[in-house]
C-alpha cells in the first residue's frame, strides 16, 4: 500500500477534505489521503469529524501515525461505523483548535529563538504550550520574554516550508535543537520551517504562514525543573 498523501502539509489552512477508505480496524480508519494531523513532535493529533456515503456522520477524537509511520489513523467515536475499503468519505478538522496549534507551535518556534540553549521537551496545547530549556548559566525573566516575542510577532516575519537531505542535517547539527525529540530518518528528505531573519529547523508540525497570525501572546510563568532545566508556559492571549 502507497503512502498517505499529508494534505496538511499542501495546505494546513484546508479544513474539509473527500478521501477513500483503504483501511479498517475496529474504530481506527486508514484513508488514502487526509487533512488530520497525527499526534508527534509534541503536537496533538487533529479531531473533526467523518461521515460516510449514508451521511452518518461520526466525531474523529484522534489521529496517529500507523506503527510503520506510513499510514494515519483516524479514530471515530464507535466501532460500529459501518464504513470498510473503498468507501468515500467527507472530513472536517476542528479548525479553531487546529488553527490555535498552528499558531502555538509556531509562537514556540519564536521562544526558542530568543533562548540561545538546548531544548529539553515541549508540548503544543490549544489552551497553553510549553519548551523545556537546559538553562545552565543562562537568564532569563518572563516579562522581558513576553516582551521580546510580542515584537517578533508583530514585525510580520514569512513563514516559509521547505526540505533538507540527511546528509545537510548531519552537516549542520545546530538545526536540531530539541533534544527530546529527532527528525524521522530513512524516509526521505526532512521536512524544515523557517521564520525569515528569526529561526530554521526541522519540523513536521503545521504552522501559520505569518508571524502575525499568532496574535498577542504572554509568558505566564517560569518553572524550575531541575538544577539546570526550567519550564516556559506560554499563553495566547
Amino acid at each position: 500500500m502507497s503512502e498517505v498523501k499529508r494534505a496538511y502539509y499542501e495546505d494546513s489552512y484546508r479544513k474539509t477534505q473527500q478521501a477513500t477508505v483503504r483501511a479498517v480496524d475496529n474504530e481506527w480508519i486508514e484513508l488514502d489521503e487526509t487533512i488530520f494531523y497525527p499526534l508527534g513532535g509534541g503536537q496533538p493529533g487533529d479531531t473533526g469529524t467523518m461521515s460516510g456515503p449514508d451521511g452518518t456522520q461520526h466525531r474523529v477524537l484522534d489521529t496517529r501515525k500507523s506503527e510503520s509511520s506510513e499510514q494515519i489513523k483516524h479514530q471515530l467515536d464507535t466501532a460500529d461505523h459501518g464504513l470498510k475499503p473503498g468507501d468515500e468519505v467527507d472530513t472536517r478538522i476542528d479548525w479553531e483548535r487546529r488553527f490555535r496549534h498552528m499558531r502555538m507551535h509556531t509562537c514556540m518556534h519564536l521562544l526558542g529563538s530568543l533562548i540561545p540553549v538546548p531544548v529539553t521537551g515541549g508540548s503544543v496545547g490549544a489552551e497553553k504550550s510549553r519548551l523545556d530549556f537546559d538553562l545552565g548559566e543562562h537568564q532569563i525573566d518572563k516579562e522581558d520574554l513576553t516582551t521580546r516575542i510580542n515584537a517578533l510577532i508583530a514585525e510580520a516575519h514569512p513563514v516559509v516550508f521547505g526540505t533538507i537531505t540527511e546528509a545537510e542535517l548531519d552537516e549542520r547539527p545546530e538545526l536540531v535543537r530539541t533534544m527530546s525529540v529527532q527528525p524521522p530518518r530513512g524516509a526521505g528528505d526532512i521536512r524544515t520551517v523557517r521564520i525569515e531573519d528569526v529561526d530554521f529547523q526541522p519540523c513536521g508540525g503545521t504552522h501559520v504562514n505569518n508571524t502575525s497570525e499568532i496574535g498577542a501572546v504572554r509568558i505566564s510563568k517560569i518553572e524550575n525543573k531541575g538544577k539546570r532545566n526550567r519550564r516556559v508556559h506560554l499563553l495566547l492571549e
